[in-house]
């Protein structure tokens, strides 16, 4: 398919690229945004080929959030539009953390609103020193989206996510960093280059492993105890029956270095 907001490519090391590219409005989140980020996690999803996600945008700004011109355009009409536009957009963010494969973010500039809640969804967040995660929400009278209240207490914890949507914070790298929020940071002429060798890494491992790894670090939160490891219990049983999982004991007793396929 061909998008008007981003750009999807795949290699054939595995990993899908995926890139925000309306530089000129700052990769705004608006109507189009939303439907096409359901079309591409549709299609992610459905493709076994993908053992890693790789996102990033093009321009200074990362991502600036929600369309606040749009919006102040349209302001009669912004309950029923949200309404429209998340039934897209969270569907999207709910199918990419379904998948196996594990996803990578590489990000620059500014990361506002709900784009810094969608890739705090991420599995590795990688930034450059100049980066800004901005919480906006409060700043103009609206409430999170997107995951936001998920992912920012997953990634930061609940009392340091409370305080950075209330107090409408703005996180530079090194305290996003510090917080949880970031995984690692690199100098700007780095960050594309180590954001596709940790997706490259991650596109050559055991991709259904991954996924139950994912799936069970999701619902360690929910679960009690007893419900978490029997889903563990049941996790470990599915994988240890796959061809990834028998070639990694074969490796380790050969004393060499495993080859997954992902499956």
């Amino acid at each position: 398919m061909t998008y008007s907001s981003m750009h999807l490519e795949r290699a054939k090391d595995g990993v899908a690229r995926l890139t925000f590219t309306q530089v000129e409005r700052g990769n705004p989140i608006d109507g189009t945004f939303c439907s096409e980020f359901c079309d591409v996690a549709n299609e992610l999803s459905c493709d076994e080929g993908v053992r890693a996600v790789l996102i990033r945008a093009e321009g200074k700004a990362f991502s600036y959030g929600g369309d606040i011109e749009m919006f102040l355009r349209q302001l009669d009409e912004l309950p029923v539009m949200i309404k429209r536009w998340t039934a897209d957009l969270h569907m999207g963010v709910s199918r990419l953390q379904r998948m196996n494969a594990p996803i990578v973010a590489a990000i620059q500039g500014i990361c506002a609103g709900g784009m810094a809640g969608i890739m705090a969804g991420v599995d590795i967040l990688v930034a450059e020193p100049g980066t800004r995660f901005v919480a906006a929400y409060a700043g103009i009278g609206y409430c999170c989206d997107a995951g936001s209240s998920v992912m920012l207490s997953r990634r930061m914890g609940l009392a340091k996510a409370r305080k950075y949507f209330l107090l409408n914070e703005t996180l530079d790298a090194e305290t996003a960093y510090a917080a949880g929020l970031v995984d690692e940071i690199v100098p700007a002429a780095e960050l594309e280059h180590r954001a596709n060798e940790i997706a490259a890494k991650l596109a050559s491992g055991p991709t259904l492993a991954y996924g139950a790894i994912r799936r069970l670090m999701t619902s360690a939160a929910d679960h009690a105890l007893e419900a978490q490891l029997e889903a563990e219990a049941q996790a470990l049983a599915n994988i240890a029956g796959t061809q990834d999982a028998r070639e990694g004991l074969r490796a380790f007793g050969e004393k060499r270095k495993p080859k997954f396929k992902g499956g």
